[in-house]
């Protein structure tokens, strides 16, 4: 079974360069077992390397996807293949996590924080049923768990809330969260799930 992730990822030039060698390392790991990768299509910041290693490597299975308004600035990563513009912001995050088996956060600014906590959301409802995987490199991410664990110790949220993620700290650990994927239990209560 070929699967395909939606990776969230920041578009920053000013990274230390452990965030994209980890990165590009990924990308090659996902590359080679013929993952599908649907992202937010930029060309710049990880987002850009992400996209570089498939280009490099002659894969196609990749779908950049970015709204219209940036890729009128020409943010658009020109070499892809498979570029979908969409009219808003709200459409570009439905695209991206659409059909897909997981959802994959690399570190990010607030836009790549937003898109994955409505991922825990939607996860959290039931309304997207399927592993979201949070690369920690470098710990980046320590201080949003911590956040989500203090969410959880003040009733925000319950502790079930926190089983919604799965933590990594390299690239090859996500190969082996993809290798054992399966099916959220989409049968179990939202109401449940919602209750604090």
């Amino acid at each position: 079974m070929r699967l395909s992730v939606c990776i969230y990822c920041a578009s920053s030039k000013l990274l230390a360069p452990i965030y994209y060698s980890e990165a590009k390392k990924l990308a090659h790991l996902l590359s080679k077992n013929n993952v599908g990768i649907q992202f937010g299509g930029g060309c710049s910041g990880i987002m850009g390397a992400i996209a570089d290693v498939y280009i490099h490597e002659k894969n196609d299975n990749i779908v950049g996807i970015i709204p219209k308004f940036m890729h009128q600035e020409g943010w658009h990563h020109t070499q892809l293949m498979h570029l979908i513009v969409t009219d808003t912001m709200h459409e570009r995050k439905q695209k991206m996590i659409e059909n897909v088996d997981a959802a994959i956060a690399l570190p990010g600014g607030i836009g790549t924080l937003e898109e994955v906590l409505e991922a825990l959301t939607w996860k959290q409802l039931g309304i997207f049923s399927r592993p979201i995987i949070l690369v920690n490199i470098n710990g980046y991410f320590n201080k949003l768990i911590d956040l989500l664990e203090h969410a959880t110790s003040e009733n925000f949220m319950s502790k079930e809330h926190l089983q919604l993620f799965t933590v990594v700290n390299d690239s090859e650990s996500v190969l082996q969260e993809l290798s054992k994927i399966r099916q959220y239990n989409t049968n179990e209560s939202i109401e449940k799930l919602a209750h604090i």
